[in-house]
């Protein structure tokens, strides 16, 4: 039965799948040409297969999420959310010496000499192949379990990273289909020096702030335009002066049609994470644990950063993206536990799987898939007895930037003293740029009082969970009360010079002999936590190990199973190039109310209030007041009114986190808008796709135009963008 459920899995058999339903794979589109078709789309799906050809070769993976080439010239197109990173590192002192604050005020480049360095690890990637690469990943894999099994799948995704990486400028890796059935080579041009281009003002691109987020209505402008540029030699380089702009391979046109609903619409991006082929239990504990618990945390977290940067204005402007990043997150938690609980996921997921299991029963060699599913739970069963430790230590990591810097400098020194090849990913030479870039960043968001702060708030929770979840490295360095925390982090923070960019970067290069014996309190600190840290990393790969192995049975069963019954089977997003169709979409979220699909400035006007996060801008009040909207207006929707003016609108595209600043299509693929958002009752779509409530939120393409036309003119950057100027 595994290799027969196998060739099911890779024959990706499409049955009849719901329009608005998929993630799908560029090269799994051919398979579904007839749907696509019947959908409205006008052009050959078999071109969409193909990473070297437009419109796939135009959309990028921007900052951790995407985006797409909107000129000849490099300039890119994504969200403000996803480039407020990079508008942040560029507020504060400018290079004359005076205070600006480009999240207030917007920017835009009035040449290329204007236009202004991104932080040094924001990265503009360019996919340029994908392949299956199955076997060769698992080919020493066979007859070993746990660690075993592990080491087996990184030693060979390593290998494989490293051939393709010989050529300079590009970088890869293997991505993980089917939850370990199937495994792709993903080869990426690393663009590396991002500049920032145009910025419409925080009112503009965060209009109605956390209290929008997730929220239909939306009338918010979020895009900016960065540009990608490479050395002289033609190559990718780090930030210079004299660098030139990367001329893609294509670049998508901006659509000057009107769009209405019912229109066709197709969104290409880079996915993050989906768990909709999970196990029961694992929506059981998602809903019953991992959600509460992460709101709970998330939400103390950013009353401790607001709490302590107060009115201290520098403190706030270091903190503003992560906290931004925070209240993102926790809003969508939020959301995910509603529709999670609205959709009855727990009892309808159980139920799947259970009907599942009886058509299992059914097929030959069923025991040996049973026995593997009963193992991969029972591995499951053990993560949820340190759960809870396991979330706060993995948010201390993340989330600070003295003390992760600590950790990931003693990290480096270890590593290096083996082979390249043995190092754990993320350590390796090939990672060395990325972490100049993190630590180089540091200074820009951090401060003292505010780290300490967050540190105590998190470890104070740690300190009170039961002794079994306790770790003896961590209690040593921060103690085990409320009153030994305080003094131990007052300690450390006062005798690390790691605030000191070129400390950090000097300490990069230090080994591990010279590690160990510094006097610097944080390094100290790291160097005693460490070898938890390598142990807890032991135990993750061990578990992970076996899950690589046993989770494929789950998987095939479901596969199998699913089209039986004529369901759609695609994997999982996993950050890779994935393409959703459907339509504009109205919806009726509840009884007595109906989401019209487009909004316009009118509502801009309506939700001002003068104060955040419902400023409008004046200049934008100005404009919609004098109503010259020119080419960018909606008939349909008056002609002469404010109302005729659109801002966002809503589709039944299927997207999750990472979606955000991925290009939204028409059927002759040009570009009509910009993928920012959810509505509040699709966020548990990253679980359970309902499409009775699965809505995507995008920038209308229009008034991007508009805003550049009329509000904060950037003539040069139309004209680029082959649009008219009015």
């Amino acid at each position: 039965m595994r290799r027969r459920l196998l060739a099911l899995s890779l024959s990706l058999a499409f049955a009849a799948a719901h329009a608005d339903e998929g993630m799908w794979m560029p090269s799994q589109l051919p398979d579904i040409a007839r749907q696509l078709k019947a959908a409205g789309f006008k052009g050959q799906p078999r071109d969409l297969a193909e990473l070297a050809k437009p419109p796939m070769n135009a959309v990028v993976k921007v900052g951790g999420a995407s985006g797409a080439f909107v000129s000849g010239d490099g300039l890119v197109l994504t969200n403000h959310h996803v480039a407020f990173g990079v508008i942040q590192y560029n507020s504060g002192k400018s290079a004359d010496g005076s205070d600006r604050d480009l999240i207030r005020d917007g920017y835009i480049a009035a040449d290329r000499a204007a236009e202004l360095p991104a932080n040094p690890d924001y990265r503009v990637l360019v996919t340029t192949g994908f392949d299956r690469i199955t076997d060769r990943i698992l080919a020493d894999a066979k007859g070993k379990q746990g660690r075993g099994y592990f080491d087996a799948v990184d030693a060979a995704t390593k290998a494989a990273v490293a051939e393709c990486e010989r050529e300079p400028g590009y970088r890869c890796s293997v991505a993980n289909m089917y939850y370990g059935t199937d495994f792709y080579l993903v080869r990426q041009l690393e663009l590396r020096d991002v500049r920032l281009v145009y910025a419409p003002p925080n009112d503009i691109g965060n209009y109605g702030g956390e209290v929008d987020n997730f929220v239909w209505p939306r009338h918010a402008g979020d895009f900016t335009l960065l540009r990608a540029y490479i050395g002289k030699d033609g190559k990718p380089a780090d930030y210079a002066p004299d660098n030139v702009p990367y001329v893609p391979p294509a670049h998508l046109q901006v659509s000057t049609r009107n769009v209405k609903e019912g229109d066709f619409a197709m969104l290409a991006g880079y996915p993050g994470v989906t768990f909709r082929h999970r196990m029961a239990s694992e929506f059981a504990n998602q809903v019953q644990w991992q959600l509460p618990a992460r709101v709970a945390l998330y939400q103390r977290m950013i009353d401790t950063i607001e709490s302590t940067t107060g009115k201290n204005e520098a403190a706030r402007v270091s903190y503003a993206s992560q906290v931004r990043s925070l209240k993102n997150s926790l809003k969508r938690a939020q959301g995910e536990l509603d529709g999670l609980r609205r959709s009855d996921a727990v009892t309808v997921r159980k139920a799947d799987e259970a009907a599942m299991v009886a058509w299992l029963d059914q097929q030959p060699d069923a025991a040996t898939a049973r026995t593997d599913i009963a193992a991969a739970q029972a591995v499951l069963d053990q993560g949820m007895t340190t759960r809870e430790r396991d979330q706060l230590l993995g948010v201390i990591a993340s989330q600070t930037q003295l003390l992760r810097s600590a950790i990931t400098l003693q990290r480096l020194a270890y590593e290096r003293g083996k082979p390249d090849a043995q190092r754990e990913s993320g350590y390796q030479q090939r990672d060395a740029v990325l972490i100049t870039g993190q630590l180089k960043q540091v200074q820009r968001r951090y401060a003292p009082a505010v780290e300490k702060a967050l540190l105590t708030e998190l470890l104070t929770q740690y300190q009170a969970l039961p002794a079994r979840q306790h770790v003896a490295e961590f209690d040593a360095v921060f103690g085990t009360t409320p009153a030994q925390l305080k003094t131990r982090l007052d300690a450390l923070y006062a005798g690390t010079r790691l605030g000191d960019e070129s400390v950090r970067l000097a300490t990069m290069q230090a080994d591990a002999a010279t590690l160990a014996a510094s006097g610097d309190t944080l390094l100290k600190a790291a160097a005693t936590l460490q070898p938890a840290i390598l142990r807890l990393d032991e135990e993750n790969k061990t578990s992970a190990g076996e899950l690589l192995r046993l989770r494929p049975a789950y998987m095939r069963a479901l596969i199998g199973f699913r089209q039986s019954q004529g369901r759609a089977v695609y994997p999982d997003a996993n950050s890779t190039l994935r393409v959703s169709y459907g339509r504009i979409s109205a919806m009726d979220p509840r009884d007595g109310v109906h989401y019209r699909p487009l909004t316009t400035v009118q509502g801009i006007v309506e939700k001002h209030t003068g104060a955040e996060p419902f400023n409008a801008p004046q200049p934008l009040r100005d404009a919609i007041t004098k109503g010259d909207f020119g080419s960018t207006a909606e008939p349909s929707l008056g002609n002469a009114s404010a109302g005729a003016q659109t801002v966002d609108f809503l589709t039944n595209l299927d997207t999750t986190g990472g979606n955000s600043g991925s290009p939204v299509l028409d059927a002759q693929g040009r570009l009509i808008g910009l993928n920012f958002d959810s509505n509040w009752e699709a966020v548990s779509a990253s679980w359970m796709f309902d499409p009775r409530y699965k809505r995507a939120i995008h920038v209308d393409m229009r008034y991007m135009r508009w805003l550049l036309a009329k509000v904060y003119p950037a003539p040069h950057l139309l004209k680029e963008m082959n649009l008219p100027a009015e």
